[in-house]
């Protein structure tokens, strides 16, 4: 049996490497970026094309490229896989550093390889499973570390609503005690409210509270890419579910949402928004991930339906009542960037042109050739839409052959002086974005 399937595995790599060579993308990210992106007809694979560089790291004194007018630098380094960022009022950030659980059983030679291609670039390093504190010292560049929680199962979103501190692991809602200023906690953690926790094709839990704090909002992916692990275990899932902090009850706030890795609330109207990973294995060029409203009780397609009434033939059984209702996503960011982390930001200590919009970071493709994504961007609003072309803020996360990875970005921040900051999973480093001086 172990025979079989590791020649099933070499068919299907040589396979991948040949249809690769054929099927470059034919449209630029930034071409599928915005309300009304061009969307081609959906191709079928055997395996799909995949291309992922090698994860090499950065050498000292080696960064990303930055923007004119901007400066970045290191404030932490030696993470293990740090995937989200916290910002404190004192000027303390908080790392969530970690990785998935391992949970989901590899069932086809597909399913190996892909997990093998993406390995080699460091995106599935192990994770710490902790949350690490930051303090600026006062010295430029300098920041201490401070373990502040340990022993926790694959978190990805934290949220701090007054004295307690909110932590999304990948089947539960923790809650610690908590006051800014503190540096370490040493009382455990308090199960508040249980997520989803089968398979756990995609484990992040991105979490965002509410202004007034009386709820917290939870993004939760599918588990699968399109249905085909049956949807009897994507029950709750492709979902932000809504938790009332004072009970701990959740509901489906809105569904149909692949994964949903980043929520933030728009200033300029005060509604969620989400960005939002759509599925793969259709074409390089297809489908687009996005940035959207969410709105209450709305339906966004998954699985049935890409960006609004595209029909998705290889879910069965087909749902055209459903199709039928889809909301069209209020912007696409390009197919296959792997959106991870947003960050409204109406000021800011950029210069000008980086106010007034999101900052959205792409951790990037593994079965997209040429490579898209592996950047921060800025997308400009007015009047509380979405609307331009994304203007790149930080890339250079990979060589120019595209064969060695040094970074991806993924959670963001702005720290109370203005700056943003941005965590790198590949290169166990927050990286600090200001202007330039």
């Amino acid at each position: 049996m172990v025979e079989t399937l590791l020649r099933s595995a070499v068919a299907l790599a040589l396979a991948a490497l040949l249809s690769g060579c054929a099927q470059k993308a034919s449209l630029e990210p930034a071409q599928q970026s915005g309300v009304n992106p061009p969307l081609p007809s959906p191709k079928d694979f055997l395996m799909p094309p995949m291309q992922v560089p090698t994860g090499v790291g950065w050498q000292p004194g080696q960064s990303p490229t930055v923007a004119a007018g901007l400066h970045i630098e290191r404030i932490a380094t030696g993470l293990m896989h740090p995937r989200q960022l916290l910002s404190l009022s004192n000027g303390d950030v908080l790392v969530v550093e970690s990785n998935g659980p391992g949970q989901e059983h590899v069932t086809t030679p597909k399913q190996w390889i892909a997990g093998k291609v993406k390995a080699n670039s460091g995106k599935g390093a192990k994770g710490g499973n902790r949350i690490t504190l930051l303090r600026p010292t006062g010295a430029p560049g300098e920041w201490q570390k401070h373990l502040l929680i340990d022993h926790l199962h694959s978190p990805f979103g934290v949220q701090l609503i007054g004295d307690s501190l909110y932590v999304a692991n990948t089947d539960a809602i923790l809650r610690y005690p908590f006051h800014v200023g503190d540096t370490v906690i040493t009382a455990p953690g308090v199960e508040f409210a249980d997520l989803p926790d089968t398979v756990n094709h995609h484990w992040t839990k991105s979490l965002l509270a509410s202004p007034d704090g009386r709820k917290l909002y939870v993004g939760v992916g599918s588990n699968s890419n399109a249905g085909e692990n049956g949807l009897e275990v994507e029950y709750r899932r492709a979902a932000v579910l809504e938790v009332d902090v004072a009970t701990g009850g959740s509901r489906i706030y809105a569904s149909g949402l692949r994964n949903p890795t980043g929520l933030g609330w728009n200033p300029q109207t005060g509604q969620l928004w989400a960005i939002v990973n759509e599925r793969d294995e259709i074409g390089a060029d297809l489908v687009p991930d996005y940035m959207t409203s969410v709105r209450p009780g709305g339906f966004y397609g998954w699985p049935y339906s890409y960006f609004g009434r595209h029909v998705d033939a290889r879910v069965v059984p087909q749902r055209p009542d459903l199709v039928a209702r889809a909301i069209v996503p209020d912007y696409a960011l390009g197919s296959h960037v792997a959106a991870l982390g947003l960050l409204f930001s109406d000021t800011n200590a950029l210069p000008a042109a980086y106010h007034g919009g999101a900052f959205v970071s792409e951790h990037g493709s593994w079965d997209r050739s040429p490579l898209s994504g592996y950047q921060v961007v800025f997308v400009p609003f007015r009047d509380g839409k979405a609307t331009g072309t994304p203007v790149t803020l930080v890339s250079g996360f990979y060589s120019r052959d595209e064969k060695q990875l040094y970074g991806a970005p993924v959670g963001l921040a702005q720290a109370p002086d203005g700056s943003v900051l941005v965590a790198d999973d590949v290169g166990n480093i927050v990286w600090r974005v200001t202007a330039q001086h």
